[in-house]
């Protein structure tokens, strides 16, 4: 038996939360999906697949930024997945840092809510990630990929 690829799927919760599922829901079915997210009522929503609770920070606060890449680095060498795909935001970020350093593949896919620009977190993942998507056509170019929206 062919074993699945694993993908780590990693957001906030709330809308960043909300998006990453609609887009990992359906890969469920062909890959092992492992979930991260701030808050553990998340896990709730993610029955049946492994969930890690990690904590939450902003720009604001970045100092929890630290300790966090080092207890995302833990979940990433005890899951060893093959990709970490992430909607944001600054720990969905810190996970995808994290996944480059130990050479997994990393996917950015900025939020809906980002209609004018790519958000800031884009801006500094897209400097290290494996592919950044944006969910609006008039902001792809220069590396980030358009391939349609949550709601398309």
């Amino acid at each position: 038996m062919e074993k699945k690829i694993k993908i780590c799927a990693v957001a906030s919760i709330g809308g960043h939360w909300v998006q990453l599922l609609r887009i990992a829901r359906p890969l469920e079915k062909d890959f092992n999906i492992i979930y991260l997210s701030t808050h553990s009522k998340c896990a709730t929503m993610v029955e049946g697949h492994k969930f890690y609770q990690i904590k939450d920070f902003s720009r604001w606060d970045c100092y929890k930024l630290i300790p966090e890449i080092f207890h995302t680095l833990r979940i990433l060498r005890k899951e060893s997945p093959d990709a970490v795909i992430s909607t944001g935001a600054a720990p969905g970020l810190i996970t995808l840092f994290a996944a480059k350093l130990l050479g997994i593949k990393t996917i950015w896919i900025d939020s809906i809510a980002n209609a004018e620009h790519i958000s800031f977190s884009g801006k500094i993942a897209s400097k290290f990630v494996s592919r950044i998507y944006t969910q609006w056509e008039d902001l792809a170019g220069n590396k980030v990929i358009y391939a349609g929206n949550i709601f398309g």
